[in-house]
């Protein structure tokens, strides 16, 4: 790897999406079985381009985001994880809107149905959640799941989040589950 990653596990590095990231990120968005649980459409090659440059947006205006999550062993890229910053009035992400002032952050991950099962969401989401706890000096962090991913929920478990309340979001036509750490500063 060229470029030093930006936070590493025994077996994982996270690192900025890179050009050559998007036939990997155009598999994994094309995979009707890992888009299920994220709004059910599967998305085109040119939506991929549109999805990444949102994401390189949040990272240049609030200094954090998602990663592209690597297997230390052979770099293969087995999906995104990291963070989304949220509006927790109007549950509109920092992705699709400009947002100021108290923002939600959520740890989400989002890997290639041939990479579940073996621990690397779990192990994302942990350094994640003690990036956040630690150095990013956050109190609280959330993830929305839907209701149904139980795989998903599961990991939120482990990472120490526990069920709060179910939230609308105006992009989904179903209300999804919000998992959380920590308690909500009084604004």
């Amino acid at each position: 790897m060229t470029e030093d990653p930006l936070l590493h596990t025994d077996r994982l590095l996270f690192r900025p999406f890179r050009e050559d990231d998007l036939d990997d990120l155009a598999a994994l968005y094309a995979d009707a079985e890992v888009m299920r649980f994220l709004g059910g459409r599967v998305a085109t090659r040119e939506d991929v381009v549109a999805i990444l440059e949102r994401m390189r947006r949040h990272w240049e205006r609030h200094g954090i985001g998602l990663f592209s999550v690597v297997r230390k062993e052979d770099e293969c890229l087995l999906g995104r994880v990291g963070f989304l910053l949220w509006d927790s009035v109007r549950w509109v992400n920092a992705m699709r809107a400009e947002l100021a002032g108290d923002l939600e952050l959520e740890i989400g991950w989002t890997l290639g149905s041939e990479h579940w099962s073996r621990g690397y969401a779990t192990e994302a989401a942990v350094a994640c959640r003690d990036l956040a706890l630690g150095e990013l000096g956050r109190t609280r962090i959330v993830s929305l799941i839907d209701r149904d991913n139980a795989a998903s929920i599961r990991v939120a478990e482990k990472i120490g989040e526990t069920f709060e309340r179910e939230i609308e979001r105006p992009d989904l036509d179903y209300r999804q589950g919000l998992w959380s750490l920590g308690q909500r500063t009084a604004a």
